[in-house]
């Protein structure tokens, strides 16, 4: 049987999920501020951004602060990048500040300040990817799409492919994530949003809550006997030590300067690797986060 015909042999067989998702959603939901009713799009918008490879817990402090300072995407479009980067803090990987600055912009010169619906308008707009696009358009505007992050990639790869741990992120996710949707949209856009719920508080990665999993009784990884079929994960490289974190102790005295430039000798000289110090400025100009100027080192103006 040719490959394309097995995929959709087996997406037909996807037992139903929708029905105990939703369920066990309505009462297990976390109370988080962008599923609250009247977050708008601008707010959901900000929220994927900082949630890429970062904590719930660590993004909510800073996604109130952010939308108190700029309440729309006009307000960041008139905002300085350098602005955007002092307020992402320590948040991490930040030129996702930078990439919303732009999207900012663009929001307001080409689609008058307005996020827009449509996925592939999102797609045009700087750092949006499949993910984010789709998160908006259906948590933000209610459409129907397969919203398919890390945690919903895992419990699918368990309860419909019996894998212990799902394989490297394809295209051939959002087939699988709307072999589970219902027609109406609501109602599947309940549906992604307890996919990654249950991914995030009970099908995690290491040591699975089954006990309590409302799929428990059509997983066809329990089924199989919960057989280790491997990890294709990739592995972060470990930060201390990392020119990840000598990139983010020189974005911290950036700025701590405000705005004011510091000059380059004094850009965290007592780091312990000099060429390694020297590598994060050089990286940081590259990606637009810093400018070296007679000497003087600076955010983006």
């Amino acid at each position: 049987m040719p490959g394309l015909a097995r995929r959709r042999l087996r997406l037909e067989r996807v037992p139903d999920l929708a029905t105990p998702l939703v369920t066990w959603y309505r009462s297990n939901a976390r109370d988080l501020p962008w599923r609250r009713p009247g977050f708008g799009a601008w707010g959901t918008l900000v929220s994927e951004f900082m949630l890429q490879q970062t904590p719930v817990n660590r993004v909510i402090p800073h996604l109130d602060a952010w939308l108190e300072r700029w309440p729309t995407p006009n307000d960041l479009a008139a905002a300085t990048p350098a602005d955007a980067v002092r307020q992402w803090a320590n948040l991490g990987y930040p030129r996702r500040a930078l990439w919303l600055h732009r999207a900012a912009v663009e929001i307001r010169d080409l689609h008058d300040g307005v996020v827009p619906r449509d996925v592939d308008a999102l797609l045009a707009l700087t750092g949006i990817g499949d993910y984010t696009a789709r998160a908006v358009a259906v948590f933000a505007y209610g459409d129907r799409h397969s919203v398919v992050d890390t945690n919903t990639r895992r419990v699918l790869a368990r309860a419909v492919d019996g894998r212990s741990q799902p394989g490297p992120p394809s295209r051939r996710d959002l087939e699988a994530m709307a072999a589970i949707l219902p027609d109406e949209r609501a109602t599947a856009a309940v549906v992604n949003a307890a996919a990654m719920e249950l991914g995030a508080t009970v099908c995690v990665a290491r040591n699975p809550r089954c006990g309590v999993c409302p799929l428990s009784d059509r997983c066809a990884w329990r089924a199989a006997g919960y057989p280790d079929t491997g990890d294709e994960r990739r592995r972060q490289a470990r930060y201390e030590g990392s020119d990840r974190q000598a990139r983010g102790a020189v974005l911290k005295t950036l700025r701590d300067a405000g705005t004011h430039a510091v000059a380059l000798a004094h850009v965290v000289p007592d780091w312990p690797d000099a060429r390694q110090r020297d590598r994060a400025i050089d990286s940081l100009i590259a990606d637009g986060l810093a400018e070296a100027v007679e000497g003087m080192l600076r955010l983006p103006s």
